[in-house]
């Protein structure tokens, strides 16, 4: 069961960044810098390795939220939620606000990109507790 709760987790978090990018998709191509093709998306949209990637950062990252979950006694959606949230505003994207100072990224970028951590991590956490 616990795996099934992770794979659901890791799709809905996936979701969420499908439709997070869909959203702010010219915003996070204009901050960061990403080479466009001549139909206007981005040149790497057609490689699968970028979302393939992407799933399987989602898998990780809820199977450890699951087992943080399990350490922790977080249990019910609401909880599971404001963890989630809890990780990924102050666990995660601090270090990603590091990496992107010292390489001179934009604030603009970093906003969208904890944006996306953030709320994926709050939806996966929900998930994760749903059965």
């Amino acid at each position: 069961m616990e795996l099934i709760n992770v794979i659901a987790a890791a799709v809905a978090a996936y979701a969420f960044g499908a439709a997070w990018y869909m959203t702010f998709s010219a915003q996070w191509t204009e901050a960061s810098g990403v080479e466009m093709g001549e139909d206007g998306k981005p040149a790497n949209a057609a490689r699968p390795m970028p979302y393939i990637i992407a799933f399987i950062a989602a898998l990780i990252m809820a199977g450890m939220m699951r087992h943080i979950f399990a350490l922790s006694g977080i249990d019910g959606v609401i909880s599971g939620l404001v963890a989630g949230l809890g990780i990924g505003l102050f666990l995660a994207s601090p270090w990603i606000l590091t990496c992107y100072t010292f390489a001179g990224r934009p604030l603009r970028l970093f906003v969208i990109d904890a944006g996306y951590i953030a709320g994926g991590s709050m939806v996966a956490g929900a998930v994760l507790n749903l059965f």
